[in-house]
Parts: C-alpha cells; structure tokens; sequence
C-alpha cells in the first residue's frame, strides 16, 4: 500500500547517484587543474635554453631542484591518469548505469500503475453491479407492495390485479438476476484483489527492491573504484619522491665549492707588502730611461692596460684612486698673460729642472696625451669585450678561449660534413647525370671550403692566445696583435723599482717582484680596446680671453676670442676640459676662458 512512496524513495536512490557522479566528475576537474598548475610551475622554475640561468645549474644544488621539477612533472602525469581512470571507470560506467536505472523503474513502475488500475476497475465494476442488485431489490419490493394492495382493493379489477402480478413478477426476477451478477462479480473482485495484494504488487516491489539495492551495491562498487583509482598511482608518487630524495642526497657542498673556485679562479697573486711613503720629504724617485713618458714618445707605449702581467693584483684595489689622477693635468694653470709665460710655469711637465718626477705625474701625462683620452674613458665605462678576453684574469682567460676553441671545432666539423655530403652529391650527379648537373655544386663546395679555412685560421689564432696562456709559447717574443692580426716583436726594456707604484687603468694596484726582470705588455692593445667608444657629450661652450699655447702634454691651444666646447668643467683644480672638433680636445686654464655652462646638459 506504499507504491507512492516507493515511488519517491527511487527517485531519491537515482538523484544520489547522478549526485556522486557530479562529485567525482568535480574531483577529476580538480585532479586535471592541479596537474596542469604542477606542470605550469615546473616548467616556470625549469632554466632558459642558452642563458645565464643555465649556467648557474652546473652545481649539485641546482641539479637536485632540477631533479625535484622533473619528479614534480611526473607527480603531476599522476594526477592525470586518476583524473583519467576516475572518468572511465567510474563518471562513464555509472551514467551509463543510471540511464538503465530510470528505463528499469520507469518499467515497474509502470507495471503497478496497470495493475493498480485493473483493480480499482474492478472495484467500480463491483460497485456498479452492486448498486443495481440494491436497486432490482428495492424495485421488486415495490411491485410486490402494489400487486398486495391491488389484490386486497375489491374496487380493482381482476385485469387489474393480474398486471400489478406480473410486473411484481418481473422486478423480483430482476432482482434475482441482479442477485446473482453481483455476485459473480464480487467473486472475481475478491479473487482479482488478492493477487493484486497476494501476487502482482508483491512481484513488481520485489523488482523495485532489487533494482534498488542493485543501485546500492552499485555506489558502493564505484566508490571501492574510486579509492583503487587513488591506490593505484601511490607506488609511482612514492617513486617520484623517492627520486625527490634520491636527488637531495646526491646534493655535494664540496663538489659545488670546487665548481665556484674553478668558475672564478683568476690565476692572480695577492697582493705584497706596500710600502711606506714618507711625506715629510720631497718624494724623489728614479725614473728609468725606460720609463713611461719615454716611451710615449715613441707612440709605442709599454704598459698594456689589461695585460697578463706574472704580478698583476688589480683586482685587489678600488678603482677611484688612478681616476683621481687623470681628471687634470695635474700641474697648476697658469696665471693670465699679465704673468710669467704658461709654458715657463715651475714644476711643469715640460720643465728641464724636474729631473726626478713623481711617477704618477707621468703616468698621468702618459694618459692624459690626445690618442688616450678615448680609450681612458671607454675604461671608465666599461668598454667592450677585446676578442682575446684579455680583460679577464689568467684563469678565466683560459677557460674562455678553450670554450671558443672548441666551438670553432665543432662549427669546422659541421662544414666538412657539409662538404662531404656535397661531394658525395656530386659524385651522384657525376654517375647520373639525368639527375643533376655536377657543375652546379661547385660554388657551393668552394664556399664550404672557404668557410672551413677561415674556420682554422680562426682556431689557429685562439689556439695560439690559449698556448701563450697555458705557457706553451715564448714568454711574448712575437705577440699577436689582437685586432689587426699582426706581430709585434718589441720587448720592452725592464721597469725598475718605480714601478712598484705604478697604477692600472682599472685604479688597483700592481706590484712587480724583485725577481722578475721584465714586463712584457703593448698599449696599442689598449687603444684597440678601448678607442671604439663615443666622445663625451658638450656641457656647454665657452670663449678663450687669452691666447694659449697648449705646450703641456694633455692640454691644447686656445686662440684669443676662439669659441670651443666645454666637456668637463673645472674641478678645483684650476683646469677646464674642451673640445674644438671630434678629433681636438684638452685641458686649458680656467681663468683663461669664459664658461657657459648648459644647465639641461650639465643635469642630464
């Protein structure tokens, strides 16, 4: 007697399911969205192809967090296949088996409507036989009444009365037949109600019962399926940390110690005692024949800036201290034309009475000469890479010019695969012609050719750098001229005991030892190396009051009423830097000139 709610409790049943089906659908979506976040954030944290970053990952630290990335990317694949599993197996399977589930109960379901039907059609078929027996009978009493009344009447006559029999008659035989259709319709109701309580209703629940717990065990089975997908992929996550392990101990703080000193090693000595300089005397110190002045004059100086010197320890030392002394031409101006001649100022650069000038008065005015002013500055900046890697200390030097070697002997084995594949082209053609003209390859195996000598002209050269560092060549009796290609075969006399105080271009410190005899080192490297950059920008211009003859090394003449650039405005002490055209420019006394300054320029 609970069909409707049996009814209800079923739809109930299937809206479960479809609601489990809806979870583990979400599940999977959140399995594929955790997967592709582990990848997108393996890959972020992966190095760039051929950058500094790829670099830095020579080291066990870095190769283990390249390892965990990886593992990271499988853990992630994992994901990905319970996603996978979860939808075929479960999400599939029990839409599947929900669509059979409401065809099923849609069936049963509509088998108990029909039978409910059958029996309340035969409810009102009793009730219908059931009121006409009631109303033949209260007929027949009726007609019996009125045939006893018309009987009884002797008013009445007998025809009369014979009627009022009859019809009485008919209606107690109606009632009699009534009688027995009420009853034969009762059985059957009696008889079609039991098997609806006792037969039908009980089988069609009984489908719906197992339909119903074939239901249950189904959920269940999907969430058994639902915890193995899980399982299933455990022993490959636990790989994937066991590798995320495996990679943490293979972790060396040694070996990547060892890989930071070879990566920066710079073949330098440390630096020696420096000596004490006693400003309570006039400074007096010997400069050798050899000395830098001298060999300006030559235009071949000796000191190479950025050379390969056994004693160099620039590294070691600020930079500011050798800028300081180039800014001026460290002398002082001189006084208007009123006064003593600029050129006979005492203590000047020029003058024959300074026998024993302070060493960097002259290295100052080794620098400060016109073809220097350019490279100094492009120093300053930090001029471009010479193509020796001769700016690089010995060490790194080394390893920089094995790596370019090796990659012109990987770019000379390319081209002469190259020329072997067209030569064997050509000997193709050459057989069958019908397939091509042999000819036609010539231009291009000379190229190739061509290319593949300019190739082992090029390693031969870096080959010869890396020999003269590794120490397989003649301490620089024929160097190689970085730019041009030429050799230059001077040797430049000793620097003695004054060179102990010589500055670099970079504002260290170098100090030859005792023991060493020479230094072997060319400043035209320098200018090649440095020469390239831009001339510094105009400040403002200005205009000479006096003539002036510029005599000084690093300063340049000035005509009376001249207008010229400005380039470095007075810095105290007493000179002004200016420039007449890209090639000219120099140093002139301050109080010699009128300055106007440009307040943009100087700002920016």
């Amino acid at each position: 007697d609970q069909f409707d709610n049996l009814e209800k409790h079923t739809q109930w049943g299937i809206d479960i399911l479809e609601k489990y089906i809806k979870f583990v659908k979400e599940r999977t979506e959140i399995e594929l969205s955790y997967a592709k976040q582990l990848r997108n954030l393996s890959k972020k944290y992966q190095p760039k192809k051929n950058s500094k970053e790829e670099e830095e990952y020579k080291y066990t630290s870095c190769k283990a967090f390249i390892s965990t990335l990886n593992e990271m990317n499988d853990y992630a694949g994992q994901h990905e296949v319970i996603s996978e599993n979860m939808a075929s197996q479960i999400i599939v399977d029990l839409a599947r088996y929900v669509q059979e589930l409401k065809q099923e109960r849609k069936l049963n379901f509509h088998d108990g409507r029909k039978a409910q039907q059958h029996i309340e059609s035969c409810w009102k078929q009793l009730e219908s036989s059931k009121r006409r027996f009631e109303r033949d009978c209260k007929e027949a009493d009726r007609a019996q009444q009125y045939f006893e009344k018309m009987d009884a009447d002797i008013n009445v006559t007998k025809a009369d009365v014979e009627k009022a029999r009859q019809q009485a008659q008919i209606r107690h035989q109606m009632a009699e037949d009534s009688k027995a259709d009420y009853s034969s319709i009762l059985q059957k109701f009696n008889h079609e109600q039991h098997e609806y309580y006792h037969t039908h209703i009980p089988n069609i629940f009984q489908k719906i019962q197992e339909m119903e717990e074939r239901r249950i065990v189904r959920i269940g089975d999907s969430m058994k399926t639902y915890a193995e997908v899980d399982r299933q992929v455990i022993p490959i996550i636990g790989k994937c940390l066991d590798g995320i392990v495996k990679a943490a101990e293979s972790i060396d703080q040694k070996n990547d110690s060892q890989l930071v000193i070879e990566a920066y090693k710079s073949g330098f000595e440390p630096p020696g005692d420096i000596e004490f300089e006693d400003y309570s005397q006039p400074m007096k110190r010997t400069v050798s024949d050899n000395s830098l002045s001298n060999s300006r004059g030559e235009g071949k100086p000796d000191l190479k800036f950025g050379g390969k010197s056994k004693g160099k320890l620039w590294p070691f030392i600020k930079k500011n201290k050798l800028m300081s002394l180039l800014t001026s031409p460290h002398q002082p101006p001189p006084p208007p034309p009123a006064s003593a001649s600029p050129s006979a100022v005492p203590n000047g650069p020029q003058s024959p009475k300074q026998q024993k000038e302070p060493l960097s008065h002259r290295f100052n005015e080794f620098m400060t000469s016109k073809p220097k002013i350019h490279c100094f500055r492009s120093l300053k900046r930090g001029g471009a890479t010479p193509e020796d890697f001769s700016n690089l200390p010995p060490e790194q030097r080394r390893k920089k010019l094995q790596q370019k070697v090796d990659e012109l002997n990987k770019e000379i084995q390319k081209e002469m695969d190259q020329r072997d594949a067209i030569t064997k082209m050509k000997d193709v053609y050459l057989k069958n012609p019908q397939m091509g003209d042999p000819a036609s390859l010539d231009h291009k195996l000379a190229e190739v050719s061509q290319n593949i000598e300019k190739l082992r002209l090029e390693t031969q050269k870096f080959e010869a750098w890396l020999a003269e560092v590794e120490g397989r060549l003649p301490a620089r009796s024929e160097q190689m001229h970085r730019q041009s290609g030429l050799y230059d075969s001077q040797n430049p006399p000793a620097v003695n005991n004054c060179a102990q105080d010589r500055e670099s271009p970079d504002g260290s410190y170098t100090e030859e030892q005792s023991q060493e005899s020479e230094v072997k080192v060319l400043a035209t490297d320098f200018d090649d190396e440095f020469d390239d950059e831009e001339p510094l920008p105009a400040i403002g211009t200005c205009k000479a009051l006096y003539t002036f003859e510029g005599q000084n090394e690093g300063t340049i003449s000035v005509v009376e009423g001249e207008t010229l650039y400005v380039i470095e405005e007075d810095k105290g002490d007493g000179w002004t830097r200016i420039r007449r055209n890209e090639d000219e420019e120099g140093y002139v006394p301050t109080s010699y000139v009128e300055v106007y300054l440009d307040k943009n320029a100087k700002d920016s």
